[in-house]
């Protein structure tokens, strides 16, 4: 029953400098025919930034579909032709004015799968060194660096609400967890994520 997908229409209904909001008509490998809204995103880089104590970088800022301020990630949309490299390398410049001596890509995942096209990579950063930011003209960000132990606390309380950003945690404290038990079992401490 493996079919293959096809689409019979397609209607962009919105350009926008972020995104756009195509219809498109289709049958699904499923068999089911239906027209589906579809918001397309070119992709994003997420950035988990270390710095040399063990305390991460996140920034806040208003989030205006949310209405709140959010506390997340570094992060930022892939421009045209950019790799996820250079765009983490950008977006972590301009929000945070840190520089990273190494990046290391971990793995890419879908926020939203049943609508947006967006593809987000989730990178980590390491070696940084302070420069200048340089935000975009409409961001207005607080930077702030936190230890794991008040990441955790703050994710338990709901203080951290972003989807980006609890992926990136979450990964971070189960591969620390993970790395921690390994090393133990081979009579060593892991010193990366201690």
């Amino acid at each position: 029953m493996h079919r293959r997908l096809r689409v019979f229409g397609r209607k962009t209904v919105y350009r926008g400098k972020i995104v756009q909001l195509e219809i498109d008509r289709i049958k699904e490998p499923s068999g089911v025919t239906a027209d589906r809204e579809v918001v397309v995103h070119g992709g994003s880089a997420v950035v988990l930034a270390h710095l040399d104590d063990g305390r991460l970088l996140l920034v806040r800022q208003y989030r205006y579909a949310a209405r709140r301020w959010l506390w997340e990630l570094v992060a930022g949309g892939i421009e045209p032709g950019e790799s996820v490299e250079k765009g983490a390398r950008r977006e972590l410049k301009e929000e945070t004015g840190y520089r990273a001596r190494t990046l290391r890509r971990l793995f890419d995942f879908y926020p939203s799968p049943g609508f947006l096209t967006e593809r987000m990579s989730l990178v980590e950063a390491r070696g940084l060194t302070k420069s200048r930011a340089a935000p975009e003209p409409d961001e207005v960000l607080e930077l702030g660096s936190f230890t794991r132990i008040e990441l955790k606390k703050m994710v338990a309380r709901g203080k951290i609400q972003d989807g980006k950003t609890l992926v990136g945690l979450l990964w971070l404290f189960n591969a620390c967890n993970f790395e921690a038990r390994s090393d133990a079992r081979r009579g060593w401490r892991n010193t990366i994520f201690s």
